[in-house]
C-alpha cells in the first residue's frame, strides 16, 4: 500500500509515493527499447523494477504486453503519467468506441496483488470502475476521472474529511468465500524484510516493539473488513460521476484502524508537529478506536521495512507516540 514522506516511510515498494523511503528515481526519465519497441518508462518505475530480476523480464515483456492489449481492447494509448508511478506502468487510453479509459499494468508487487480483486468487489463505489482486466497480466483498464486532480491539491483540513468518507465507504465485510489476504500476511512480509537488515537499526528496542506490535494487532481485532492499505490524497481524483474516487487500492482483509495510517504519514508535518491531535481527530472523523490508530501509527514509524534507517526525525517520533 505504495510512506512517510520524507520519513522512514514506512514502506511498500517504492510505492505509495509516501510512506516508504525508497530510492528517488534520478529525475532524468529513462528511456527502454525492448525487442524493437521504444518505450519511455517513468523514473519510479524503472528504479522499482531494478530491484529484482522478476521485476526486470515483467520490464523485458512490457511492449509485448502493450501490443496485445492494445488489439484485444482496441486501444488507442498515450504516454504514460509519470508522477507516482513507481509500481504500475499507466497511461491514457481511448477505446474503440472513443471512451476514454486509462490502462494500467502492474510490476510484481507484492502490495498490490490483489487489486483487480478489490476493484470487483467494491464496483466503482467509491473507486474508480474497472472496464477490463487480464488477472495473468496483472492488466486493468479503469475508467478514466476528469478532471482528475489529485485530492492533496485541497488543504489537508479538508482532505481529512474527504480521506475518512472514502475510508468508511471502503470497509465492507467480503463474503465467507473471498481470496483477499489477511492483514497479517503483510505485517509479516514487511517484518521479515527489517529482519533481515537488524544490523541497521538506530534503535533495536523501538524497533522490536514494533515488530511485537505487527504480530500482535492482526490477532486482537475482532472486526475484520476489506482494507484499501494505501488510501492517501494521491490516490483520490476528482470525477464527474463523483466528486472523488479512490485509485490504486491495495486490499487487504484486517483493522479498519490500519487503514488511517497512510494518511496520517502523508501529512507528515502536522503528525509530528502534534501526533496525538492528529491521530485523535482523524480516529474521530473515522469512528474508529484512537488507541489502535496510534498503536499502528507506532508500529509502521518504528518497523516497516525501509531504505534509509538514519532517519532521526521519525525515530524521534516514534519514540514520542511509544506505547
Amino acid at each position: 500500500m505504495e510512506s512517510l514522506p520524507n520519513s522512514p516511510s514506512p514502506v511498500h515498494e517504492v510505492p505509495r509515493g509516501e510512506p516508504h523511503l525508497r530510492d528517488a528515481a534520478d529525475g532524468t526519465g529513462e528511456v527502454a527499447t525492448m525487442k524493437a519497441m521504444t518505450l519511455r518508462i517513468p523514473d519510479g518505475l524503472a528504479v522499482s523494477c531494478r530491484k529484482t530480476p522478476q521485476r526486470a523480464a515483467w520490464l523485458e515483456r512490457l511492449p509485448d504486453v502493450l501490443r496485445d492489449l492494445e488489439h484485444r481492447w482496441s486501444l488507442t494509448l498515450e504516454a504514460p503519467f509519470d508522477d507516482e508511478v513507481s509500481c504500475a506502468y499507466v497511461a491514457a487510453a481511448v477505446r474503440g468506441d472513443a471512451t476514454p479509459a486509462v490502462l494500467k499494468i502492474g510490476m510484481p508487487h507484492m502490495e498490490g496483488e490483489h487489486e483487480i480483486h478489490g476493484l470487483r468487489f467494491w464496483d466503482g463505489d467509491p473507486t474508480v470502475r474497472l472496464l477490463m482486466a487480464d488477472d495473468d497480466l496483472g492488466a486493468m483498464l479503469l475508467e478514466r476521472c476528469e478532471p482528475g486532480t489529485a485530492l492533496r491539491a485541497l488543504p489537508e483540513c479538508e482532505q481529512d474529511v474527504v480521506i475518512s468518507g472514502l475510508l468508511r465507504r471502503l470497509w465492507r465485510a467480503p463474503s465467507a468465500q473471498h481470496a483477499f489476504r489477511p492483514l497479517s500476511a503483510l505485517t509479516k512480509y514487511w517484518s521479515d524484510e527489517t529482519l533481515a537488515h537488524v544490523e541497521r537499526w538506530p534503535d533495536a528496542g523501538l524497533v522490536r516493539e514494533g515488530l511485537h506490535l505487527f504480530a500482535e494487532l492482526p490477532r486482537t481485532e475482532p472486526i475484520e473488513l476489506l482494507l484499501a492499505t494505501d488510501l492517501h490524497a494521491g490516490n483520490v481524483l476528482g470525477a464527474e460521476r463523483e466528486p472523488w474516487l479512490v485509485i490504486d487500492p491495495k486490499p487487504f482483509v484486517g483493522d479498519p484502524a490500519y487503514d488511517a495510517t497512510q494518511h496520517l504519514f502523508n501529512c507528515s508535518a502536522r503528525l509530528q508537529s502534534d501526533p496525538d491531535a492528529m491521530i485523535r481527530s482523524f480516529a474521530e472523523l473515522l469512528g474508529a478506536d484512537y488507541e489502535r490508530v496510534r498503536l499502528w501509527t507506532f508500529a509502521r514509524a518504528a518497523a516497516e521495512p525501509r531504505d534509509d534507517w538514519n532517519n532521526g526525525e521519525w525515530v524521534a517520533f516514534a519514540r514520542a507516540i511509544a506505547p
